[in-house]
């Protein structure tokens, strides 16, 4: 459900991995502005079950 949810955006510069550790994960993708990016975000079903302790937005700059 949550994998299905972000594969089916099709939004540009999806990535997404899980830590070596095994504390969790991190997804990143491209937004018009951060109000896109948390609606985005607001929208996955492992929030929306409260299934997801901890979730934060940063912009990311790729050089």
């Amino acid at each position: 459900m949550h994998e299905k949810y972000w594969e089916e955006l099709k939004l540009k510069n999806y990535m997404w991995g899980e830590f070596a550790d095994g504390s969790g994960g991190l997804i990143t993708f491209d937004a018009a502005n951060e109000e896109e990016a948390i609606e985005i975000i607001e929208e996955d079903p492992l929030l929306e079950a409260n299934a997801i302790e901890e979730k934060g937005i940063k912009e990311l700059i790729v050089e």
